[in-house]
């Protein structure tokens, strides 16, 4: 889609000879374009929840929820949260999940830990403890396994033996590493508490952070869970909404400068909205280049096609 969203751009700026957009100007402006529309689904999905609280909506195909609701969907994710030290964790990162977290809708924990050692030899998908007893520990398909050394995740697909776990992807790569097991049969919703009130909250005879009812404070890029004891990465899940990968229109220069669109590059991205967005791309991308080029007519254009499409 990316490239059809700027050949439609470059369209309309040549039709009247207003300019040039260069690449690395039209990335800039579609990265801008595209985060404006994405943020706009979370306060429309908001007008639709409140029209149908109204009864104001419509039902069938003049639904618009689905849709919305669809589209904001394809963003959500729930990965396990690589710990910092201790009983805190990182907030999803490139470097931690692949993507950045724009919303942390939920958090779950597995409190319960099943089984801990350290694997006595290397098998390919599989752990391996010669003084284990995995068949009399409970442990069964779906369990969490973490390798605590490199902080790679697996799930138990069955229970070979006593010391042997079949799993589903191969994360030990050396034999000493220490490992947990953590039971997937109770999961529960760890509660976002204010900093402020934590303090309060732990010494509280009554209502303190449990296995239970766990919590969690949330500072800067660190999540904190109570109780201490959940500390462990493969105990913690987030479910969160991330952001967009950063579009980006990539060329080969041919001999007279002209840039020609190769997608085979490695830092292509196209657009992640749904090809009915396009025409909101191109009306956003154009406000960006008539304030570049200080065309009125070009801002002016692209508003009112923007206006008509809120107001039909």
């Amino acid at each position: 889609m990316i490239n059809s969203v700027r050949n439609t751009v470059l369209s309309v700026l040549n039709k009247n000879n207003y300019g040039y957009i260069s690449p690395s100007d039209f990335n800039l402006y579609a990265q801008n374009a595209q985060m404006e529309i994405f943020e706009e689904y979370f306060s429309s999905y908001n007008a639709v929840i409140n029209a149908e609280n109204a009864r104001t909506s419509g039902v069938d195909y003049a639904d618009m929820e689905q849709p919305i609701a669809e589209t904001m969907e394809s963003f959500l994710r729930t990965d396990y949260l690589s710990k910092i030290a201790g009983n805190r964790f990182s907030v999803p990162t490139p470097t931690t999940t692949g993507y950045y977290s724009y919303f942390l809708l939920d958090l779950q924990c597995k409190p319960v830990t099943l089984k801990t050692g350290t694997n006595t030899s290397v098998v390919s998908n599989q752990l391996v403890d010669s003084t284990a007893t995995f068949t009399t520990d409970d442990i069964v398909a779906g369990d969490v396994v973490t390798n605590l050394t490199t902080g790679l995740v697996s799930t138990v697909v069955s229970v070979v033996s006593n010391t042997v776990i079949l799993l589903d992807s191969n994360i030990f790569l050396a034999s000493g590493n220490s490992y947990g097991v953590f039971s997937s049969s109770t999961i529960v919703q760890i509660e976002k508490v204010v900093n402020s009130k934590i303090v309060l909250l732990n010494n509280s005879n009554l209502t303190p952070p449990s296995n239970e009812y766990p919590s969690y404070t949330l500072q800067g890029t660190e999540i904190t869970v109570y109780p201490n004891t959940i500390s462990n990465k493969g105990q913690v899940q987030a479910t969160y909404f991330r952001f967009p990968k950063v579009p980006k229109w990539t060329y080969i220069t041919l001999s007279n400068g002209e840039p020609v669109f190769d997608q085979s590059q490695n830092d292509y991205q196209d657009f992640e909205l749904p090809n009915e967005d396009e025409y909101k791309l191109v009306t956003r991308i154009l406000q960006y280049c008539g304030v570049s080029i200080r065309e009125t007519e070009v801002t002016q254009f692209s508003m009112a096609q923007e206006q008509q499409e809120k107001n039909p």
